[in-house]
């Protein structure tokens, strides 16, 4: 996300540091909700880094992470996903996460802009992981639609050295 509240990957600063955070972050989680664009984003190339192992260490760690948690692609057009660990989901994404927050285990990670919001409007999020770019984009999609606000409680924050910033909230 950046300063004025915009998210998308092409403002973001994806250096070592910011890896390992997110690496972090999928050993916390059980599984990954990813919707069409973010799949489509993050495979065959993520994949392909983990099998390979062409990145740095840190990238490659993260890549491995990535590649190893259970995946769930909600899309009603997608045809098929081929990532190992994955699951098309085509409709049910409410009743799916409900379904998991039931189940004892790891945190359930929502990874694409759409299903995290659709999963706020709904009140299905407990916490928040946020990490703030030092970049205004002025344009892009948000996750957050004006109107109705929730409280949150900051749990933990950290600076990076690139100067983005990692919040953690819960829900008050």
């Amino acid at each position: 996300m950046t300063i004025d509240g915009y998210c998308g990957h092409e403002t973001a600063i994806a250096d070592d540091e910011l890896h390992q955070h997110f690496t972090d972050l999928l050993h916390e989680s059980g599984i990954h909700i990813l919707g069409r664009n973010t799949y489509e984003l993050m495979y065959p190339f993520w994949h392909d880094v983990a099998v390979a192992q062409s990145e740095s260490e840190l990238i490659n760690e993260f890549a491995l992470a990535f590649d190893a948690i259970p995946k769930i692609v909600f899309s009603t057009t997608l045809e098929r996903a081929d990532w190992n660990n994955t699951t098309l989901l085509r409709s049910g994404l409410q009743e799916k996460i409900l379904e998991l927050k039931q189940q004892p285990g790891k945190s359930i990670a929502l990874g694409s802009i759409n299903i995290a919001a659709q999963a706020e409007q709904w009140g299905l999020i407990d916490e928040y992981h946020f990490v703030v770019h030092p970049i205004i984009a002025g344009r892009g999609p948000r996750l957050f639609q004006p109107g109705g606000g929730r409280s949150l409680t900051l749990v933990n924050s950290k600076v990076f050295g690139s100067g983005a910033v990692a919040l953690h909230y819960r829900k008050s």
